[in-house]
């Protein structure tokens, strides 16, 4: 891997990239025809996505801070607990996980098929850039158990 492709690594903050793909969703959907159907419907589908999202990433923070452990995510190196409890045990991010569906609820709210890039876009840049280099992270510092986490609880879902 060269070093401008390492240079994104842990730079920039998941939250901010998610309102940077949220941005461009909304700037997709002014220049496209949104789809037909039925409002109510889809507005309570993009709810309901958006508490999901959000109580996903909120109940994985408060698991961090309740262990004590760093949710910084630009400094997993001070982690000082392989965390497996709460959404621990369902997904090995549920933090991206939440941020992801979000991201979702609002394609959904915006109604607009190409805004589903976004979703897209965000997983593949997250997965490169925060994902892999935390893991790498992780598995340098606790070894076995890491593993052995990584055989057992999916990366998203």
């Amino acid at each position: 891997m060269n070093s401008e492709s390492r240079g994104l690594e842990l730079k920039i903050p998941p939250p901010v990239v998610a309102l940077v793909v949220a941005a461009l969703m909304w700037g997709m959907s002014r220049v496209s025809a949104p789809m037909n159907g039925a409002g109510r419907v889809r507005y309570g589908l993009a709810g309901t996505l958006f508490v999901v999202g959000v109580l996903c990433a909120a109940s994985a923070a408060i698991t961090f801070r309740r262990r004590k452990t760093t949710i910084n995510p630009h400094k997993p190196s001070e982690t000082v607990e392989l965390v497996r409890s709460g959404p621990f045990r369902w997904t090995r991010n549920p933090m991206y996980l939440g941020l992801l569906t979000v991201l979702v609820s609002w394609a959904v709210w915006l109604s607009v098929v190409w805004t589903l890039i976004g979703p897209l876009a965000f997983v593949i840049y997250i997965q490169r850039y925060q994902i892999g280099p935390e893991e790498r992270i992780l598995a340098a510092k606790f070894g076995g158990a890491f593993e052995q986490y990584r055989r057992e609880v999916r990366r998203w879902v």
